[in-house]
């Protein structure tokens, strides 16, 4: 039913002579091979991610200008609760849904209860605050329609609590039109999958998987759109992104290629707009693979930082757009290493890996998403570890399959990105150093990798109320796996994105991967 008034839109957008997008749509080319859900409970890839912020409100959320600072979204103001583990919201009275249902605070208990009942891949992020789906119908208070409590049982400080309230998970779900969705006791989530109910500026209109995400303007939303309509189109192949950005028949294209983005810079229809990001890209190693029983050797991890060749990936093949980056903290957060303490050594690594009973000759398949800079980045791995007769066994994938491995942790190795998921130290140290039974399922779980005295140390500082102190608990855990952990923390990237000159009014926050569509002009 939805294809035909695609195939319109698409007719529509390449109808004109010189390939110019109408006034009114800001288009875009974007693969969609990675989008699973855009339900905020269980939304956890970079495009359906990414776009959740223009879909749906958080009661709060990084300002624009400075990522530091709260700014108030669906709530207008909060305060300290009667203890130190809540907070008091008051909502916008003004606040709609795309629907035209008031967003009111039964709405907010009722997204952040089926977020954790659900129990999908970002449920981790709320589960900071001690809720669970046995505990979390009590953790509310509702005052009145614009106006509650919010509790939580876990030991972390209110700054900490109000940065967990702005990450995409804790989107404020329209529950009258959800729930009028449900099956099966899903709270909606099947229906959520690919349509939307939220208060932001714009709504999903349409989605075809791989082909194209049609977004239009809400007219009920407190954040008004320029522009009537956004489409996101399936582009799979980086040259065709930059030979449609060239051409005029978008106004952005994402995930160019350095060679894409080099091109571009002598366009003079097109300008290279980059954002600080909070991507950083490692190489991870499955510890419980019964596949290759070396992955679990720390030897192999300690041979692996030496394999890298930090400055040639960083300047030559990826022509300085991104930067060498070794802790898992990104620069720009509070507690940051900027050390680097690695560096190619095919001597020194080999010398490990003969220390470590590694015999010469092992193969590792490694798991990439078929995309630039993913598969340029494997290749040169796989020259460089060869070099010390570990062999890489490339296998390129879509990014939804890539996830679908980490999950199941059925893969060997992966290289791959992790992005804040809110702007507090904890985001990163939570998934990379926090592993406990029956917990939830972090990338130190995915990698099978049980540490109980760094997750001790995470939950410490999360808990950590004097900043001096807390600052030194990220600094000793992003030092202990620096030097031992089943990471290799290679990068750290800028988002870089081509834009049809004409295109202004383009910002986007550090921990999401996609503009802030309300706030774009052409």
């Amino acid at each position: 039913m939805r294809k035909p008034l695609l195939l319109l839109t698409a007719l529509a957008l390449s109808s004109a002579a010189h390939a110019a997008t109408p006034k009114d749509t800001f288009v875009v080319a974007v693969p969609l091979d990675g989008i699973i859900s855009f339900d905020p409970a269980e939304s956890f890839e970079t495009v359906s991610n990414s776009s959740l912020r223009n879909i749906y409100q958080t009661l709060l959320e990084p300002d624009h200008n400075d990522p530091q600072k709260l700014a108030p979204l669906a709530a207008l103001r909060w305060q300290a609760g009667k203890t130190p583990h809540s907070l008091v919201f008051d909502l916008n009275p003004q606040a709609r849904f795309a629907s035209g249902n008031p967003l009111t605070a039964q709405d907010v208990v009722f997204s952040f209860t089926r977020a954790v009942k659900l129990n999908k891949a970002p449920s981790f992020i709320l589960g900071e605050f001690g809720w669970t789906p046995e505990n979390i119908d009590q953790q509310f208070t509702v005052i009145n329609d614009h106006q509650l409590e919010l509790r939580w049982p876990a030991e972390i400080g209110q700054d900490l609590a109000l940065r967990l309230l702005t990450a995409p998970v804790s989107s404020i779900v329209d529950s009258k039109l959800a729930q009028s969705h449900v099956a099966n006791n899903d709270f909606g989530n099947g229906w959520l999958k690919t349509h939307s109910a939220g208060s932001a500026a714009y709504a999903i209109k349409q989605f075809v998987p791989l082909q194209a995400l049609v977004l239009e303007a809400n007219p009920n939303s407190t954040q008004k759109a320029h522009l009537k309509q956004v489409l996101l189109k399936g582009v799979a192949d980086p040259g065709t992104r930059r030979l449609l950005i060239q051409q005029g028949d978008v106004d952005a294209a994402y995930q160019l290629g350095p060679d894409q983005l080099a091109s571009l810079k002598s366009d003079p229809n097109v300008h290279i707009a980059a954002f600080p990001s909070s991507l950083i890209y490692y190489l991870g190693f499955n510890t419980k693979s019964t596949q290759q029983p070396a992955l679990g050797n720390p030897a192999l991890w300690q041979a692996a930082r030496w394999l890298v060749d930090y400055d040639s990936l960083a300047n030559q093949l990826l022509k300085g757009q991104y930067r060498v980056h070794q802790s898992f903290l990104p620069q720009g957060f509070d507690g940051a290493l900027e050390t680097k303490p690695f560096h190619y050594d095919v001597e020194k690594a080999k010398a490990i890996l003969a220390k470590g009973g590694i015999k010469p000759g092992a193969r590792i398949a490694l798991s990439v998403v078929n995309q630039p800079p993913y598969i340029d980045i494997a290749q040169a791995l796989q020259s460089s570890f060869a070099k010390a007769d570990v062999n890489l066994d490339i296998q390129p994938v879509a990014e939804s399959e890539l996830w679908s491995k980490m999950r199941s942790r059925n893969f060997e190795s992966i290289f791959t990105y992790w992005g804040a998921d809110y702007i507090d130290p904890n985001t990163n140290a939570s998934t990379f150093a926090y592993n406990v039974p029956n917990g939830s399922k972090t990338l130190a779980w995915r990698v099978g990798w049980d540490i109980p005295e760094l997750s001790a140390l995470t939950r410490k500082a999360a808990g950590e109320s004097d900043a001096a102190k807390r600052r030194a608990d990220y600094v000793s855990l992003q030092q202990q796996l620096q030097q031992n952990s089943p990471y290799v923390v290679m990068l750290q990237g800028e988002v870089q994105v081509a834009l049809r000159k004409n295109v202004t009014h383009a910002q986007q926050g550090i921990g999401v991967t996609l503009l802030n569509f309300e706030e774009v002009e052409k």
